[in-house]
């Protein structure tokens, strides 16, 4: 008598072929990201289903990761948006340059208004006025706010002085001096040469202007 050989069982897949096939899905697949905050995402599949993503713990609220314990392709999605720079990594947000308008990454704890590499003012900067146009040469950006800092010649603060009624008055006070000359970073302030104060809103950066590369 013939004995039938009975049907074997399919082999298991490596471990290795379903994280390949993972990061494969997290690139691929159609996915929308968006940071909470405290190293929080929300990640929309293609589904339409929604997860919670805990970056910094590795956690997930989808199936793969809850029943199975894998670093599932949520996960590894949003490290790939962090590497790529379309995601803020943790500890950071995303928010519009006051200046250009451009997305910019900025800790969680900066306060308005928000600024790209390209626009934040340093000691030695070029600005433009945004009242008169005039292009002055930034002295120093101080901690100090607009409402806190007085004019000498009169009793208003900064944010109270006439021209700059219209400017936030809660943003630091930048110190520079008019016509525009080149002051190097830390460098001595020539006595001829007064320096001015005004809210950070006020200026414009003149984008790369006397930096270092």
């Amino acid at each position: 008598m013939k004995t039938l050989a009975s049907p074997k069982a399919p082999l298991p897949v490596p471990e290795s072929d379903h994280l390949t096939e993972r990061s494969r899905r997290a690139r691929a697949e159609p996915m929308s990201v968006l940071p909470l905050g405290d190293g929080l995402y929300e990640v929309e599949s293609a589904s339409e289903r929604t997860y919670l993503v805990d970056l910094e713990a590795g956690r997930c609220t989808c199936p793969d990761h809850v029943f199975r314990g894998v670093r599932c392709k949520h996960v590894r999605r949003i490290a790939i948006e962090i590497t790529a720079g379309r995601t803020p990594p943790p500890g950071e947000i995303a928010v519009p340059c006051r200046d250009c308008g451009e997305t910019t990454f900025v800790d969680e704890d900066t306060h308005e208004p928000y600024y790209c590499e390209q626009h934040i003012l340093q000691s030695g900067d070029t600005a433009t006025d945004r009242e008169t146009g005039a292009r002055l040469t930034v002295v120093d950006v101080s901690e100090y706010r607009a409402d806190a800092v007085r004019v000498r010649a009169t009793d208003d603060t900064v944010a109270q002085y006439e021209t700059n009624a219209a400017y936030d008055p809660d943003v630091p006070v930048v110190a520079a001096i008019y016509p525009h000359a080149s002051v190097k970073p830390n460098g001595v302030v020539p006595s001829s040469l007064t320096v001015y104060a005004f809210p950070r809103t006020r200026l414009e950066a003149v984008s790369g202007s006397n930096r270092s590369p």
